[in-house]
C-alpha cells in the first residue's frame, strides 16, 4: 500500500501524523505543499484547504486521525 502524507511545515497536526506512523514502523512518503507546485494542486484537487492530507489506499481526509491512521497501518 502506498502512503503519502502532504504536509508543510510548522504543522503540528503534521508532525503528529508522521510521528504516529514513524512509532508503528509504517513506511509512507511525504510531499511538502509550500515546495511541491504538484502537491499543492493534488491537495486542492481532493478539496482540502488544510494540511496534514492523508492518501492511502485509495481514500483521503485532513488532520491527525489516529482511528484512521491505525487502519491503514493494519493494512500496511
Amino acid at each position: 500500500m502506498q502512503i503519502t502524507i502532504y504536509t508543510k511545515p510548522g504543522c503540528v497536526q503534521c508532525t503528529a501524523t508522521t510521528r504516529y506512523l514513524d512509532d508503528r514502523g509504517v513506511v509512507y512518503e511525504t510531499a511538502d505543499v509550500t515546495a511541491d507546485a504538484s502537491a499543492l494542486a493534488t491537495v486542492q484537487q481532493l478539496g482540502y484547504a488544510a494540511a496534514p492530507v492523508v492518501v492511502a489506499d485509495g481514500k483521503h481526509w485532513s488532520g491527525f486521525q489516529p482511528t484512521k491512521l491505525d487502519q491503514i497501518g493494519a493494512k500496511a
